[in-house]
């Protein structure tokens, strides 16, 4: 498969997790969390699917189109590590989705970012989120959630967050 195909096939397949995401935290009340912002896409599409909602993006730098940067107050800027644990105050058991895409075309080093920012993602979670997440989670507090039919199973994951 060419790598232009593989994009648009795990560009598909986010959306189509989020799409179901959106429809799983229905009448669930929350922020989102959006872990990267890269070029806005993402962004932009958590935007339109929750237009009432906070949508908070974490994020090294900004890198994004214009018209797909956060406002200031739902922007953590920085690296994840550091900026996870000082959104707790604003954050903590307030985030109804969250969705981690690392994208960078490094499997390993976005499995070692994964693993790093999941016990950081957590405690912002509420009981009955929902992690959307192109690396796969493994936690005793997350049960894995089924993909929508046109996903193909590893290419995308969703997971309920079960409480602490």
């Amino acid at each position: 498969m060419s790598r232009l195909d593989s994009a648009i096939r795990r560009l598909q397949a986010q959306r189509a997790s989020l799409n179901a995401a959106a429809a799983l935290i229905e009448g669930l009340d929350g922020a989102i969390l959006e872990l990267g912002l890269g070029n806005g896409r993402t962004y932009d599409h958590l935007r339109e699917l929750f237009p009432t909602r906070d949508v908070y993006v974490c994020d090294r730098r900004i890198a994004a189109h214009p018209d797909c940067v956060p406002p200031a107050d739902r922007l953590l800027l920085g690296d994840m590590r550091a900026t996870l644990p000082q959104a707790r105050d604003r954050l903590g058991g307030r985030v109804a989705l969250a969705h981690l895409d690392a994208g960078t075309g490094d499997a390993a080093g976005n499995r070692m970012l994964a693993d790093a920012l999941l016990p950081l993602v957590l405690p912002l979670l509420r009981e009955g989120a929902v992690l959307v997440s192109d690396p796969p989670f493994a936690a005793s507090q997350l049960a894995p959630l089924p993909l929508p039919d046109e996903v193909a199973p590893g290419r995308y994951h969703l997971y309920r967050f079960l409480g602490r």
